[in-house]
C-alpha cells in the first residue's frame, strides 16, 4: 500500500496577476487572503499611479512571459501569434522585439523556467529522501502537480504550442523528458540496488521508462480535456503499482 506521496513545500508558480516569478504553496488557495490591517485603497491609488509607473528593468519581459502562459490556458490557443500577444499586452509587436528577438525566443524563456523550477525541486527531493523508490514517485508527483498549477506550461511540455514553432524547441522538450527519465532511472537503480536485485540496472530501466510514460500521458490527457482531468487523479495507486 502506497503511502500519501507529499509533495515539496513550494512550487514555483509563473503568477499571472503578480509582476514577478512568485513560489506558491500547490496545495493553498493561489492567492493569499487580505491583509485586514492594510489600508484601504483609492480609485485614485489604483489608477493613477499605474498611469505613470514605469516597468523596471526586465520587468517588462517577465509580463511577456506571463501573459504568452495566460494565453496558452485558453481553448484554441495551440498557435498564438506575436500580434494578437502584443494586442493583449497593449503594446506594439515592435516593443516585443525590444526584449526578444523572436517569438521561438519567448517560448524558450518559458521553457527554461519550467526546467529550472521542476529540476530544482527534483534535486531537492533526491536530497532529502533517502529510498529511491520514494523519490521517484514523489518526482513524478511534483511535475504532474506543477503542470496542474501551471496549465499553460503543461501546453509546452507536450508540444501542443509548440507545433508551428522552431524545431528546436519540441528538441528541447524532448530533452527535458529524457533528462527527467535519467534522474528517475538514477533514483530507482539505487533503489534495486537497496532491495539486492540481481539486476539493478535492468529494473531501473523498465521502471523510469514506465513512469515518464505515465507522467506525459496524464499531461497530454490534462491539455487534450482543455485542463479537466487533473493530473494527479488517482495518481498514488497508479504510482504503486509502477513503482
Amino acid at each position: 500500500m502506497l503511502a500519501s506521496v507529499p509533495v515539496p513545500e513550494c512550487f514555483f508558480i509563473l503568477s499571472v496577476s503578480a509582476g514577478t516569478f512568485t513560489m506558491s504553496n500547490p496545495l493553498n488557495e493561489f492567492a493569499p487572503a487580505a491583509d485586514a490591517d492594510a489600508p484601504a485603497q483609492t480609485a485614485a491609488d489604483l489608477t493613477e499611479p499605474a498611469a505613470r509607473k514605469r516597468p523596471k528593468p526586465g520587468e517588462r519581459r517577465i509580463q511577456i512571459l506571463q501573459t504568452l502562459a495566460a494565453m496558452l490556458e485558453q481553448p484554441g490557443a495551440e498557435r498564438i501569434t506575436t500580434a494578437a500577444l502584443a494586442a493583449r499586452l497593449a503594446v506594439s509587436e515592435a516593443a516585443l522585439y525590444r526584449h526578444f528577438a523572436s517569438k521561438a525566443q519567448m517560448f524558450e524563456g518559458l521553457i527554461e523556467f519550467i526546467e529550472g523550477s521542476v529540476f530544482a525541486l527534483a534535486n531537492q527531493i533526491a536530497e532529502r529522501e533517502q529510498d529511491g523508490a520514494v523519490q521517484a514517485r514523489r518526482i513524478v508527483a511534483m511535475l504532474l502537480h506543477f503542470c496542474e498549477k501551471n496549465p499553460g506550461m503543461t501546453r509546452v511540455l507536450v508540444g501542443d504550442a509548440l507545433v508551428f514553432e522552431h524545431e528546436r524547441l519540441a528538441l528541447r522538450m524532448n530533452q527535458f523528458f529524457d533528462r527527467l527519465e535519467s534522474q528517475l532511472r538514477q533514483s530507482l537503480r539505487q533503489s534495486a540496488e537497496a532491495r539486492g536485485s540481481a539486476t539493478p540496472t535492468v529494473d531501473a530501466n523498465v521502471l523510469a521508462s514506465a513512469l515518464t510514460a505515465l507522467a506525459v500521458g496524464r499531461l497530454h490527457r490534462y491539455a487534450r480535456s482543455g485542463f479537466k482531468r487533473l493530473p494527479t487523479d488517482n495518481l498514488e495507486p497508479a504510482l504503486a503499482r509502477l513503482t
